[in-house]
């Protein structure tokens, strides 16, 4: 069975699954659908938990000798294994499989996972928490459902809020929805008649918005240039590598230019962000593009001389269809 965060209640409340796997980078949401998971757990009678944290391959050894053994007192219990990587190696699927193989009705699965690409979607070990219990992927509230997603979580609170404060709150927290939910906790403590100003928002709220980069793939696919530009000062100032800025619109830059004559390929949340890029492929100087990613690889390595993120700043704007000088020849490499 496969659920989402807005699912998850409902299904807790018809019956308990007997494995759960929750798998993305959204600590808010992760963190909050282990939590109802957990509760349900303990409403069914599982007393006990125990907790296993996977960084190398002989932590498994741990786990099967803790589910080979019976509690002291019978009592039901909550295994709780917490993946440092989505790929958990061949003693992980043969640890998983002989966890999933007995189906004890005393013991419970949870199963929380990083961010799980395409290969590690279709993995064994996957399928099969799938098949015998739930799995839960956790994406980002991305950009264009943010102030939505606020508005909902303001309301459930009892705080009345008008779209200026959402904007601006989703503007200063965008990446980081413990940080939003933070603010919105602080409100409702905070009183004020259960009303959230801009301004209230203006004053208390530090920009806390924190980007990857994947989204800044997404923010140029979609052409808006401001937060693609926000985006990559962000990151800047966050201390990523250019190199990783630059992986993310080179990867934009080919998905455009594969799917420019035939169907969008990419992350189903990304389509319809791609669909957009490919609707101004006619328009967008690849030649062009391509070789200012080429200056910014060489200025990256020290090779050109020149500012790595003022080219990738021209790069995503041009890519988002904002007209910009032609960039120079590669030039002469540095020695």
């Amino acid at each position: 069975m496969k659920l989402s965060p807005d699912s998850l209640a409902s299904q807790l409340a018809q019956r308990l699954l007997p494995a759960y796997l929750i798998s993305g980078d959204e600590p808010l949401l992760s963190g909050e659908a282990a939590d109802a998971v957990r509760a349900a757990a303990r409403a069914a009678g599982f007393s006990e938990r125990e907790v296993h944290f996977i960084e190398r391959a002989s932590d498994w050894e741990a786990v099967r000798a803790s589910a080979a053994n019976l509690s002291l007192f019978g009592a039901r219990r909550v295994l709780e294994i917490r993946l440092g990587s989505a790929k958990p190696g061949v003693a992980g699927n043969a640890a998983l499989a002989a966890l999933l193989a007995p189906r004890d009705p005393d013991m419970l699965l949870l199963v929380l996972a990083p961010r799980l690409d395409r290969d590690a979607q279709n993995a064994e070990w996957v399928r099969a928490l799938e098949a015998y219990g739930a799995w839960l992927p956790v994406w980002p509230v991305d950009a264009t459902r943010l102030v939505a997603w606020l508005r909902g979580r303001a309301r459930r609170q009892g705080l009345e809020t008008d779209d200026a404060a959402l904007e601006l709150l989703a503007a200063r927290t965008e990446g980081n929805l413990l940080a939003a939910q933070q603010e919105l906790v602080k409100r409702t403590l905070l009183g004020e008649g259960g009303r959230v100003s801009a301004e209230a928002v203006r004053a208390s709220v530090a920009d806390s918005a924190r980007f990857d980069v994947f989204q800044l793939g997404e923010a140029v696919l979609e052409g808006d240039a401001p937060r693609a530009l926000r985006m990559l000062s962000g990151l800047r100032a966050e201390g990523t590598e250019p190199t990783l800025a630059l992986w993310a619109l080179s990867r934009a830059l080919r998905e455009v230019w594969q799917a420019r004559d035939g169907e969008p390929r990419s992350w189903q949340r990304q389509a319809a962000a791609l669909a957009q890029a490919v609707k101004r492929a006619p328009r967008l100087p690849f030649a062009q593009l391509t070789l200012r990613a080429v200056r910014a690889d060489r200025m990256i390595k020290g090779r050109l001389t020149g500012n790595a993120w003022d080219e990738l700043a021209l790069l995503a704007a041009q890519m988002c269809g904002a007209a910009t000088a032609a960039p120079a020849p590669p030039g002469r490499m540095q020695q």
